[in-house]
């Protein structure tokens, strides 16, 4: 009896790896050439692109595997898309500096797995997450991984690293009695060796990446949203040891001297670069730093800037001059050369509005073609996992979105994602 339930297991297990599922798809954009592909099938077997043929024909192979078709011949097809920047531990409102005080550790992970949930069907099947209470989101990443809850790929950089009183000090605007005096374990680092106990405890709480707050920042309870907030010796001391950890670095700054403070370093990426300068643009294209824009999250605090009593008053003066710079710095940097990766600070804004950052990049001058590739092999270039991810190939994970039309002719369908595929699983079809 156990030969027989051996021999069964064993022919199941076959019969599940040679199952195949075949898109027939009207156009792809593989993330990789410049123009697309029309009408092609690609096919896929236990999660990854084995093959991509010309036109939809299928011939059935006597004794070959069971094949699933999908069709999708009046839409685009794409890799999954990318954003390198997210907080998926919240979502901002008018609550957003209280509900600490009133929420578990348990009420913040569930709600995560909505918006990760939330962001999958988006289209976005790969994230980073760029600071959290340190161990929300390594939980939620271990979560999806093992398939308990339905999101994206997560890379977590755990808690930010900011100096004391800097833009990631949890204690910020707290009472006297409140504020503590919060060191490397929290997050918080004054000297060279607080910044390297800072990453090593990243390290162990089981972080992907390292995010640090270079400059003050828009929404934390703090006067200057610009001001440089770490020495050099700091920000060497967290990039070295963060190689010896085969960390990247991903650097919050607002102002000049930060990011280029931050890119003399050695650091991998600066998010928002609100106030980049031509000579800081130059620096990054020398040392091939990326430049992740957030033009969403910028959009989205102007906005409520307007509103009275949605920010509090230290806030909203920063986020009133602050978020509508940010378009215009993309424009700068883009057309100077910069390497520009897709990245939105989801959470300031809403989770699943992700692909608004199509539309305002497009807005501000890039092609539409390349801002959807700086949502896929770019951004995997970023997080060095180009051999596996972020195009159309053979041999790459199938991951895989769709939109009914033309994204080339008309970005805002990028907003309206019919179809994803995660590792070779559908999550949404319509």
């Amino acid at each position: 009896m156990k030969n027989v339930f051996t021999m069964v297991f064993f022919l199941t297990l076959s019969l599940s790896a040679w199952t195949e599922t075949i898109i027939h798809a009207g156009t792809l954009i593989d993330g990789v050439s410049d123009t697309p592909r029309k009408n092609v099938s690609i096919v896929i077997n236990d999660g990854k692109i084995t093959r991509i043929y010309d036109g939809h024909a299928f011939k059935a192979v006597a004794d070959g595997p069971p094949v699933t078709h999908i069709d999708l011949k009046d839409s685009t097809v794409m890799p999954g898309l990318m954003d390198m920047h997210t907080h998926l531990a919240f979502e901002r409102s008018k609550e957003s500096y209280s509900e600490g005080f009133f929420m578990n550790d348990a009420d913040l992970a569930l709600r995560a797995s909505v918006y990760a949930k939330r962001t999958l069907m988006a289209g976005f099947t790969t994230v980073r997450d760029l600071g959290d209470d340190g161990v929300t989101i390594v939980s939620l990443r271990n979560a999806i991984a093992k398939g308990w809850v339905d999101g994206p790929r997560i890379f977590t950089a755990g808690k930010s690293l900011a100096t004391t009183g800097g833009h990631a000090d949890p204690t910020n605007g707290r009472n006297a009695k409140l504020k503590g005096d919060p060191g490397p374990k929290e997050g918080v680092v004054n000297g060279a060796e607080d910044a390297r106990k800072a990453v090593r405890q990243r390290y162990k709480d089981g972080a992907d990446l390292i995010k640090l707050t270079g400059t003050g920042g828009v929404l934390s309870l703090a006067k200057s949203g610009q001001n440089p907030q770490f020495q050099m010796d700091e920000l060497k001391a967290i990039v070295e040891t963060a190689k010896d950890y085969d960390f990247t670095v991903a650097v919050h700054a607002h102002g000049s001297e930060g990011m280029k403070r931050a890119v003399l370093a050695g650091v991998d990426s600066i998010e928002h670069g609100t106030y980049m300068t031509e000579e800081v643009m130059d620096l990054m294209i020398e040392r091939g730093t990326y430049y992740v824009p957030t033009i969403t999250a910028g959009a989205f605090v102007a906005r409520k800037a307007k509103e009275k009593g949605y920010f509090p008053p230290i806030v909203r003066p920063k986020a009133a001059a602050i978020g509508p710079l940010i378009q215009g710095t993309f424009e700068k940097a883009y057309k100077r050369g910069v390497k520009i990766a897709f990245g939105t600070d989801s959470g300031v804004s809403a989770h699943g509005d992700n692909a608004e950052e199509f539309g305002l990049m497009v807005e501000a001058g890039m092609p539409a073609m390349e801002a959807i590739q700086s949502a896929t092999m770019t951004t995997a270039q970023l997080l060095r996992i180009e051999d596996t991810l972020g195009s159309v190939e053979a041999g790459k994970i199938a991951d895989l979105v769709a939109v009914k039309g033309n994204p080339l002719e008309d970005i805002q369908l990028m907003e309206s994602i019919s179809f994803v595929m995660k590792e070779g699983t559908v999550y949404k079809s319509e």
